[in-house]
């Protein structure tokens, strides 16, 4: 078989996307990154290249690996599969495939002078074994450093009235009490919903210290996934004051950004916004929902956790000069090190700039942050 495999990287604007897409459909490890929309919005929204590694087998593709190469001003920049989200590496028929791809990736990086190619898989579930008397096993969880990331995953029943019976009853009560607290949430699928998000959205990241995606980046995504990308909105009367983005792909659902506003917290509408998203693509059939990435045991952990989500492997693989590192799931998520003394202090600063200037700036910095 080997003789007969043809490896290539290629633009992502002259591959074949129908072809690319259907390959990422029918593969059972393939997530809504994975779709050429996200690699489409990248070129469209930062200007950013977006590659593909394929492999065919007899003229039928067996394996794809889709990259962004991000440049900024100063610096060499990085290849990365996938940037702005949890996970977007390998798919393939087999090992020899993957890896395969993987060199025809380091390949590249080298051609085009980049120092960093870094590849971004899901793992197994990290409490998937069971002792002697059906217990879920956490000595895996336990035995990992404090700062570990971990992908979140729930798996969704037939139906949202199953999804709802399965919630414990104090989760029930904090879903009614975001409507008995006078909000209401709606779910949209057209354009113009992508701007009451982004206020929501924009305002939660200076909050949080952060530089924000730009306005443009979601529009373009939006326009790319079409009725695949969904929007939730809580309203308290008619001011938006939670919003999340769903993205949909085969049978699985993933939320990559999700946001509330502060000062209505106490209300609760974190809790109505995930119900409504949850039952929607419940409803829908899908059978998986990604609530993303979260550090071991922190509040967004716990957060997830509550509404079924268990957690799984993050393996964010880094090849520099051509030599691979470590593999790590410790990433932090603005994209300033963690062992940095200087982040609070940035962070700090963030928060007093006013909103106009924030959503000005912040996109100028964030389309070259990866995480």
């Amino acid at each position: 078989m080997s003789a007969e495999l043809q490896t290539r990287a290629s633009r992502f604007n002259v591959f074949p996307a129908g072809e690319y897409n259907r390959y990422v459909t029918g593969h059972p490890e393939a997530t809504p990154y994975h779709s050429s929309a996200w690699l489409q919005a990248a070129e469209s929204a930062y200007g950013h290249t977006g590659w593909l590694i394929s492999v065919h087998h007899n003229e039928k593709l067996c394996g794809v690996l889709p990259l962004v190469e991000v440049k900024p001003p100063i610096g060499s920049g990085s290849l990365v599969s996938l940037p702005f989200c949890d996970l977007g590496g390998v798919l393939a028929d087999d090992t020899e495939i993957r890896g395969r791809l993987i060199t025809e990736a380091r390949k590249l990086a080298e051609t085009n002078r980049i120092k960093t190619l870094e590849i971004r898989d899901g793992g197994v579930a990290l409490n998937a074994a069971k002792d002697a008397t059906g217990e879920q096993n956490q000595q895996r969880i336990e035995a990992l450093p404090g700062n570990t990331k971990v992908r979140m995953l729930c798996d969704l029943p037939e139906n949202s009235e199953a999804l709802f019976k399965s919630y414990k009853p104090k989760l029930r009560s904090q879903i009614r009490k975001a409507e008995k607290n006078g909000l209401r949430a709606e779910l949209r699928t057209e354009a113009d919903a992508v701007n009451l998000f982004y206020d929501v959205f924009a305002q939660n990241m200076r909050r949080l210290g952060s530089p924000v995606h730009s306005l443009h980046w979601f529009q373009d995504l939006k326009a790319a996934y079409g009725d695949d990308m969904l929007i939730g909105l809580v309203f308290q009367n008619h001011k938006p004051v939670g919003a999340g983005i769903v993205l949909l792909g085969g049978k699985e659902a993933c939320i990559p950004w999700a946001s509330t506003l502060e000062e209505f917290n106490r209300l609760a509408p974190n809790m109505l916004l995930y119900w409504t998203l949850l039952s929607h693509v419940c409803d829908l059939g899908c059978t998986r929902f990604d609530f993303g990435r979260s550090t071991l045991d922190e509040g967004t952990y716990r957060f997830k956790k509550q509404w079924g989500a268990q957690p799984y492997e993050l393996i964010w693989s880094e090849y520099r000069n051509g030599e691979q590192n470590p593999p790590r799931v410790d990433a932090g998520g603005t994209g300033i090190s963690t062992a940095s003394r200087l982040r609070p202090l940035i962070e700090n600063i963030w928060r007093q700039l006013p909103l106009p200037f924030a959503n000005w700036l912040g996109p100028k910095l964030r389309r070259y942050i990866t995480l």
